[in-house]
């Protein structure tokens, strides 16, 4: 190529992040705290303000999405589940110390917590199937969780154990919680608004699988079976681990024969009792152990 030619496809301007280094290499009597002066875009006082809200809510937006699409992840499977489930190790000691102390409630709740610790084996053994599997699709799937500990780790944990990646969207919370270590770091999110965090939860989901767990479980839950229950949202399998509690927990039927819901509305959802189960209904829906399988359009939903 000759010389006068080769600055043809060079940029006009610098980018935003040259002139950031540039700004803060000059040394000025406008830099203190109180000043001005600043580039918006680096003005953190500025970016945080109250007015700047619908700014920063498109900016978690933008965020997650544009590095997951950099990562090439198309399809994923979500994991809901309650961060107070121990792992079954961690669930024995407790109840081992528990019986040293002599303390009866104390023993009663760590053995009702050694109990439930078996959905983090089910957790983390459904997120090894699903990282080992879907390999062989065209377009790999990732498990997505909240980021956090019990069931949440647990969907990070197995992948991690296999060589596969996932995902985390933790939350700034009141009180701290700091993401597993089993988070792929660089699909390992932060979010402040709840909203965009369920959103992004949803955007590329393929299944939705749900653990036991509190407020924030049935929360997710509910938010994702009204959407695709009014249509707002393409139907995905929901599958509910633990027929036991989540029968005793909501009545649907209940719903139903109140004319609350429609009896249509009980195949929103499955109730499974192990990883295989759960991978095997997914394997049946989306016909994963036939040859030929796209995974790559089955989270088509943006």
């Amino acid at each position: 190529m000759h010389e006068r030619h080769k600055k043809l496809p060079e940029r006009n301007f610098p980018t935003a992040e040259q002139e950031a280094r540039a700004a803060a290499r000059q040394a000025s009597r406008y830099g203190g705290p109180e000043s001005s002066y600043r580039l918006a875009f680096t003005d953190e006082r500025f970016l945080l303000r109250e007015e700047l809200r619908p700014v920063r809510m498109q900016l978690e937006l933008l965020k997650c999405e544009m590095v997951q699409q950099e990562q090439g992840i198309e399809n994923t499977i979500v994991i809901y589940g309650s961060a107070r489930i121990l792992a079954p190790d961690v669930a024995r000691a407790q109840l081992e110390a528990a019986v040293r102390t002599g303390d009866a409630d104390a023993a009663r709740r760590a053995e009702r917590a050694l109990e439930m610790s078996r959905f983090y084996d089910e957790a983390r053994r459904f997120s090894q199937i699903v990282a080992q599997r879907s390999r062989t699709l065209d377009a790999p799937i990732y498990v997505v969780t909240g980021g956090g500990p019990g069931i949440m780790e647990a969907g990070n944990r197995g992948a991690h154990d296999v060589g596969g990646r996932s995902i985390g969207l933790n939350i700034v919370l009141p009180h701290e919680q700091l993401p597993n270590p089993y988070i792929t770091p660089e699909l390992c999110f932060q979010f402040h608004y709840f909203a965009l965090r369920k959103m992004h939860f949803v955007m590329r989901s393929i299944a939705l699988v749900c653990f036991p767990g509190g407020f924030g479980t049935l929360d997710e839950l509910f938010e994702t079976m009204t959407l695709v229950q009014t249509g707002k949202s393409r139907a995905r399998p929901i599958l509910l681990f633990g027929r036991a509690f989540w029968e005793k927990l909501i009545d649907f039927q209940h719903l139903v024969d109140h004319g609350m819901i429609a009896a249509s509305d009980l195949g929103l959802f499955h109730y499974v009792e192990t990883a295989e189960e759960a991978w095997a209904r997914l394997a049946e829906h989306y016909g994963f152990d036939e040859s030929g399988t796209l995974a790559g359009e089955l989270g088509e939903e943006r």
